[in-house]
């Protein structure tokens, strides 16, 4: 629930996107529906709108969503027996950072336990795009700041714990934020 809730809101910034490029509202549901990738769907319909950069679209793509098919190929060695066929198929769709960070906490990932992991965020996605689309003209820049916010505070939420209990995950952790700071504040790196 707390991943398709912040789905929602981060989608409903996807909704307002695609149709201020001119996208039609069911254009921009039906792409969240087959692309659940923020990034992803945020590139492609910028790409989208100038014909012709098949090539660009192709590589933007393929580098964005690629790490999907390694955390799919990862999750894969923890999902149980009965998790084959079509269900690999499905696993590998509904991949997403949040679902794999949860997911892969799970020593025996089964079917049910990742259909219920993955449906509500893919509901909340879907229905985010689609208020988006049809009411995002309605809210005011502040709101819309804090929605665009929300995935990044979810994240967070969901790897904090397992950090704090693990030296090396705090490392790293420590590591990218640093460096993320001096990026953003130092004059000669920014």
């Amino acid at each position: 629930i707390p991943i398709g809730l912040g789905y929602l809101s981060v989608s409903f910034t996807f909704g307002i996107m695609a149709i201020s490029l001119g996208f039609a509202w069911w254009q921009a549901v039906l792409i969240s529906m087959t692309t659940v990738t923020s990034a992803g769907q945020l590139s492609g319909i910028t790409i989208m709108v100038n014909p012709g950069q098949y090539i660009e679209m192709l590589i933007s793509q393929l580098t964005i969503n690629i790490r999907y098919s390694f955390m799919a190929v990862s999750l894969s060695q923890n999902a149980d027996g009965k998790f084959k066929g079509i269900f690999r198929w499905l696993l590998g769709f509904f991949i997403t950072d949040e679902i794999f960070a949860v997911a892969v906490n799970e020593e025996n990932v089964t079917r049910s336990f990742f259909s219920g992991l993955a449906v509500i965020p893919y509901l909340g996605w879907t229905l985010g795009t689609l208020a988006g689309a049809l009411l995002g003209n309605i809210l005011p820049d502040s709101v819309m700041s804090a929605l665009c916010i929300a995935i990044y505070g979810m994240f967070v939420a969901i790897r904090a714990p397992k950090a704090t209990k693990e030296k090396p995950l705090l490392a790293v952790v420590a590591v990218a934020l640093a460096l993320s700071c001096m990026f953003y504040y130092l004059p000669l790196l920014k």
